[in-house]
């Protein structure tokens, strides 16, 4: 009787906490600096969010060792839907390959809500790079392993486990030259300082518009929809370099049923309203705003393709 008792008391809390949710302020972490892609996703839902429950969602930068210091503050927090992570792909499926001694586990620990956004990257040259096309790249890398330079946003970025990746699949190696963060990457990729960068679609839009770096292949399945005369990398020649930068949404484990399923369907809401898709949709990103359930799917297959290309390549970043 008296564990009856205590599931029908645990049900109503359940039931009290999503009619209620939410009744304070809502703290939306971003595990890195101000104005990346992470916190531009973060700052673009909150107010709609804000005016939608009529309570402040309120961005909090906790950068840091490549997002692990914010991932493991939301990990830390209460499970009451007072607090989510807005995060890239690194900390949930890239980085539990690269640091020792992480303070979370990115399958156990989160509940997850939803993937906001995806962006291909895209294979950049300086513009005046003898390099017309990823067959070009790939001849010669071939005939001189070792010598082509790719930049990168930093060790583990996503930028840089492709370039990883698309050496794997050509049987070739270049050398890596991280930068921090990408906005000198992209100055060093202008200036040719380095010979090509696989770098976010949305990041390099405007110099690749600009006429200020040449694109040569997308890494979607798909070509993108602001560079549709860019061939994929499988069009150009180079299969199984397929590569999505990601953006989404996580809350302690733990969270109510009922709260998880109204904060999802007030995440999605806000994704999918006309101002935040032509935010987004403008500068190369795709909507995705999926379930729990296929982000659940989607995080675990992605931690498997990640952990295999670090092994495989011997990467490290300590």
């Amino acid at each position: 009787m008296k564990q009856l008792l205590a599931a029908a008391l645990a049900t109503l809390a359940f039931a009290a906490a999503a009619d209620t949710w939410p009744s304070k302020a809502v703290t939306m972490v971003v595990p890195f600096p101000p104005g990346g892609s992470t916190d531009q996703v973060a700052r673009a839902v909150g107010p709609l969010l804000t005016d939608k429950f009529k309570q402040s969602f309120l961005v909090d930068n906790k950068a840091g060792a490549t997002g692990t210091i914010g991932a493991t503050f939301v990990k830390r927090a209460a499970p009451d839907g007072y607090t989510f992570l807005v995060t890239s792909l690194g900390p949930l499926v890239i980085v539990p390959h690269l640091l020792k001694g992480m303070q979370f586990d990115p399958l156990k620990d989160f509940d997850t809500i939803t993937v906001a956004v995806q962006s291909p990257n895209v294979l950049v040259v300086p513009v005046n790079s003898p390099h017309k096309s990823l067959a070009d790249v790939v001849a010669f890398n071939k005939a001189n392993p070792g010598k082509m330079t790719f930049a990168s946003a930093g060790n583990g970025s996503s930028d840089h486990l492709t370039a990883e990746l698309f050496w794997q699949q050509v049987g070739t190696k270049g050398i890596h030259v991280p930068y921090k963060g990408g906005a000198p990457a992209h100055t060093d990729i202008m200036g040719g300082q380095v010979d090509a960068s696989f770098q976010n679609v949305n990041s390099v839009l405007q110099y690749i518009k600009g006429g200020k770096m040449r694109a040569l292949a997308v890494t979607s399945a798909k070509r993108s929809p602001v560079l549709p005369d860019v061939p994929t990398m499988a069009e150009a020649g180079v299969a199984n370099v397929e590569v999505t930068s990601w953006q989404a949404i996580v809350a302690p484990k733990g969270l109510p049923a009922d709260v998880r399923q109204k904060a999802h369907d007030a995440f999605v809401e806000a994704l999918n309203s006309p101002k935040v898709k032509e935010q987004f949709t403008s500068i190369g990103f795709e909507m995705v705003a999926n379930t729990p359930a296929e982000f659940a799917a989607f995080q675990q297959k992605e931690y498997a393709k990640w952990k295999q290309v670090i092994e495989t390549g011997k990467i490290t970043i300590e």
